[in-house]
């Protein structure tokens, strides 16, 4: 059973976490997905055999945390993280953002840099809200949703409902118009086969972002699961290599 934090905000977010020495990891969940994914599982499982703190949760509006999904936005899901790292960790954290949580994970550095020992990132997909959904959007889709929402398809389940507020309120939260600094150990993975994160958006990001120890690995082949054996050593792998730059 999870346990429960009470935000500032008044949403309750849904955690497991398990304690151990230091720095800890911190996993950050991609849009619409939870706490309870094989890479998230996976890691805690990972992390607890080397004796090491680890966190999992959910952003409101996400499996077993409070608020409808179609309710939250960027802003709502940095909060969320920000009051979860800042309430139920100690000392500096590595971060280990999937896809959106890659997002996420970049604002934290700009919120709470001293939380902070290093960053990897899976399929990051920070600004996607701007580049991706409203730069694809057709005349006739950005009608809809100045109406209130549109409906996407996803290869996920059921179709994502995206809200006017979810885009309008993403471009008060975006990473890739302004300076990234990263002055800590960074690896952003990515695969070469990711339909959903496309390298571009890797490179993007490895070109804007600024620090002194900072790698982009691909793995051939990777899509944007990234959650095959190979996937989870690379993973398991950028974060040792994150804690031997320590």
């Amino acid at each position: 059973m999870p346990k429960y934090l009470d935000t500032a905000q008044g949403r309750r977010i849904a955690y497991h976490r398990t304690e151990g020495r230091g720095p800890g990891l911190v996993f950050l969940g991609g849009f619409k997905s939870d706490m309870e994914g094989t890479k998230a599982v996976h890691l805690e499982a990972w992390a607890r055999a080397q004796g090491r703190a680890f966190l999992r949760f959910d952003y409101s509006g996400h499996g077993e945390s409070s608020g409808a999904f179609t309710d939250g936005a960027i802003g709502d899901w940095a909060e969320d993280a920000e009051a979860a790292i800042t309430a139920l960790t100690d000392g500096p954290q590595i971060l280990v953002g999937s896809s959106m949580g890659g997002w996420i994970s970049l604002l934290m550095t700009k919120r709470i840099a001293a939380c902070i020992a290093g960053l990897v990132t899976i399929a990051a997909a920070p600004d996607f809200t701007e580049d991706s959904m409203w730069a694809g959007f057709s005349d006739a889709q950005k009608a809809e949703l100045a109406a209130g929402q549109v409906a996407l398809p996803s290869d996920y389940g059921e179709p994502y409902i995206i809200t006017k507020r979810l885009i309008e309120d993403g471009r008060a939260h975006l990473v890739l118009r302004d300076p990234l600094p990263l002055p800590f150990p960074t690896r952003f993975l990515q695969g070469t086969d990711d339909a959903d994160v496309g390298m571009s958006v890797a490179l993007r990001l490895l070109d804007h972002a600024e620090g002194p120890d900072m790698r982009l690995v691909l793995l051939k082949g990777g899509d944007h699961r990234f959650s095959d054996a190979a996937a989870l050593e690379l993973i398991e792998n950028a974060i040792d290599n994150v804690l031997g730059a320590l």
